[in-house]
């Protein structure tokens, strides 16, 4: 047997924290000196941060990551380790890892297929490196390989596939396989989204399987940069199975898994799969040697240790809980935030981020423990002495998270004339049961000496028949100032409350609902939202209780409430059932199908409605989705939780003004059946 212990280490960084990022990467170097781990892989672009934007142009960047890169060397003592940086070679940008064995560079390797789709701009600011070339990198008085490269070390060869790399069809580990891999790295920077962790497992296992390899794959860990949300997840496999897997949405700033694998079983497995007839590359010995010893290890067994809610029933409720937990986490610690405020409707929306700001705390407490969650997070002298005290008298940990919740979530609910009991008796069941602050304002007054204010400058009065739409928005509006003013002594964060649903269709308050920072659930469907809050209401995640308040909320039918109570507004009685409008969504934008194609789809999905009513509600969605692409672009940030999101920063780019579809739409009321 030729036993070697691999890893692979798991960041939470930060784009153009240089002093942070390297911190985080030296702690990681330690434990896997402590650990006796020879090869270890760390993420894409881990020394400058992924999400730098245009800041990979400035040219002050690349020279910067080198520097920090070569102050990293002295730790890697007795290690071979690939550092992802952006590297600047003949005037072109290039995503590549270095190759550092033992205190010395001896590679760079070059990332050959870029992120071009979806949330991913990576050719807007890297250049793709031709498969095969190879060239030199001048560092002061040292030439540096740099290229389609792989490695000897030690006797072990080493081969790379830089994140997109492994997703494409015509992957390099093909080529590698050919010339006698041992071992592949994928460092990558691979961002959550519903569905997309078992891509990522199957493309490791069938790597390692097809080109008879050993696979460590690892990823970047968190928010961070503000709209991906990275999961982590990282994995080894051999031969086609998985040898470990590590954590998913995590709050540590780092992780480290590894293994033992046995490079005689890995070449025993090529020798059985390879070509009846054996080519110049399989023959070829290209490999960079490097000087390298491996010190003995004992044969392990393999250890796939997920937590059970990944193997549950309700993946994409656990799933989104989790990282729009972390994904709140981070940004508000990394803002230097103090703490959250959220305008509490007595409706889903609101609900559902005050419950997730809940959850943050409790899954951060949970792995941390009470104070290094609140070190991570803020230093506040008077948390600390409640903390204290109540540990004196043995609190439960509910109580402890209850505690800290009191001091990071400001929950308000405004009232109009039009507010009902039944809304703010929700709303105050939701904060109550949260454990946060909550206080409730009426801002009718406001809101009539607005109506008064603009009726003696036209010279009449605003009626609801008149001015049906300019009234409703008055109310929203009115109650952006004092919950910004909320914020702001708190130095919080306030979170919108849009949804994805409502997004598509305008049907929002600009300066109303959409004040805030931040988005959380502005890519989520208000349909998926419902079924989540019905599946806290009863069941709850996998590591905690149900959430019984909640029923408050589940009972009712959304509605603004903007218009008077007599006229029982519902949000589904303005717009379309919720499940349609989202199915909708879906056709329309994500699967770009034109109108009557729309209907022809839901005519299938949907065979309760008749086709009159389903046309008059497709084309209320198309021309409302023309008329409020400004609405979108104005949206706070938000975060990126599938591959089909709305945010025209990150996927769905659309034009403020258009055609608005009338040629389409014409065709599809040319189906209207007439008596």
């Amino acid at each position: 047997m030729k036993l070697i212990k691999v890893g692979a280490g798991v960041l939470n960084q930060t784009p153009l924290d240089w002093n942070g990022n390297a911190s985080r990467i030296q702690k990681v170097l330690a434990e896997a000196r402590e650990q006796q781990i020879s090869l270890l892989c760390l993420p894409e672009l881990c020394i400058s941060g992924y999400g730098c934007e245009d800041m990979f142009f400035a040219p002050e960047l690349a020279s910067t990551a080198w520097e920090v890169l070569e102050s990293l060397l002295p730790y890697t003592k007795d290690l071979a380790v690939c550092f992802g940086l952006p590297l600047r070679y003949r005037h072109h940008l290039f995503n590549a890892v270095c190759f550092v064995v033992n205190g010395k560079i001896h590679g760079l390797v070059a990332k050959q297929y870029l992120a071009g789709a979806g949330i991913h701009y990576e050719p807007r600011w890297f250049k793709p490196w031709p498969p095969g070339k190879r060239s030199l990198y001048q560092a002061g008085t040292n030439e540096i390989p740099l290229g389609d490269l792989t490695f000897n070390c030690g006797g072990v060869k080493i081969g790379f596939e830089i994140c997109e790399d492994a997703w494409v069809a015509n992957r390099p580990g093909r080529q590698f396989a050919m010339s006698g891999i041992d071992l592949l790295m994928n460092p990558s920077a691979s961002h959550f989204a519903f569905d997309k962790f078992g891509v990522r497992e199957r493309f490791v296992l069938e790597g390692s399987r097809a080109f008879a390899v050993n696979y460590i794959y690892t990823n970047l860990l968190g928010n961070e940069a503000g709209r991906a949300i990275y999961d982590g997840g990282a994995m080894i496999a051999s031969g086609g199975k998985m040898c470990t897997i590590g954590p998913r949405f995590s709050y540590q700033e780092s992780l480290l898994i590894s293994t033992v694998i046995d490079l005689n079983q890995t070449r025993m497995r090529q020798s059985t799969i390879g070509t009846s007839n054996v080519d110049e590359k399989q023959l070829s010995d290209d490999h960079l040697k490097i000087e390298f010893e491996y010190p003995e290890q004992l044969p392990v067994p393999y250890r796939i240790v997920q937590e059970s809610w990944e193997k549950g029933p309700y993946l994409y409720f656990e799933e989104f809980t989790r990282s729009v937990a972390l994904g709140l986490f981070d940004y508000a610690r990394k803002s230097h935030s103090h703490g959250f405020v959220v305008s509490l409707s007595g409706g889903s929306d609101s609900a559902a981020i005050a419950l997730l700001v809940a959850k943050m705390i409790r899954l951060g407490v949970k792995e941390l423990g009470v104070l290094p969650f609140c070190k991570r997070f803020l230093c506040k002298q008077k948390v600390f002495t409640d903390f204290e005290h109540l540990n004196r008298q043995d609190a439960s940990q509910e109580e402890i998270c209850r505690c800290i919740t009191s001091h990071l979530l400001t929950c308000v609910y405004q009232k109009t004339r039009n507010s009902s009991q039944v809304t703010w008796e929700a709303a105050k069941a939701v904060a109550e049961g949260v454990g946060a602050k909550f206080y409730t304002l009426d801002v009718d007054p406001i809101v009539k000496q607005y109506d008064q204010l603009i009726a003696d400058a036209i010279g009449r009065e605003l009626t609801w028949q008149q001015d049906d739409i300019t009234k409703q928005n008055i109310q929203a509006r009115a109650r952006g100032p004092s919950v910004w003013m909320l914020a702001n002594l708190e130095n919080a964060l306030l979170l919108a409350t849009s949804n994805r649903s409502e997004a598509a269709v305008g049907y929002t308050t600009m300066d109303g609902d959409t004040c805030g920072g931040l988005s959380p659930i502005s890519g989520i469907g208000k349909s998926f939202l419902r079924k989540w809050l019905k599946w806290q209401e009863i069941e709850g995640n996998e590591d905690a209780s149900s959430v019984p308040f909640l029923s408050y909320v589940n009972e009712q039918n959304p509605t603004a409430e903007l218009r008077p109570s007599e006229q029982s507004q519902t949000d589904e009685t303005d717009l379309m059932p919720y499940p349609l409008l989202d199915a909708v969504e879906k056709a329309a934008i994500r699967d770009k199908r034109s109108p009557v194609e729309v209907l022809i789809c839901m005519e299938a999905e949907f065979p309760q409605f008749e086709r009159n009513q389903l046309i008059l509600w497709i084309e209320r969605f198309f021309k409302l989705w023309c008329r409020n692409q400004w609405k979108r672009e104005r949206y706070a940030p938000s975060f990126h939780l599938d591959d089909e999101n709305l945010d025209p920063k990150t996927w769905c780019r659309f034009p403020i003004l258009s055609g608005g579809f009338e040629k389409e739409l014409q065709d599809l009321r040319n189906l209207l059946e007439t008596e």
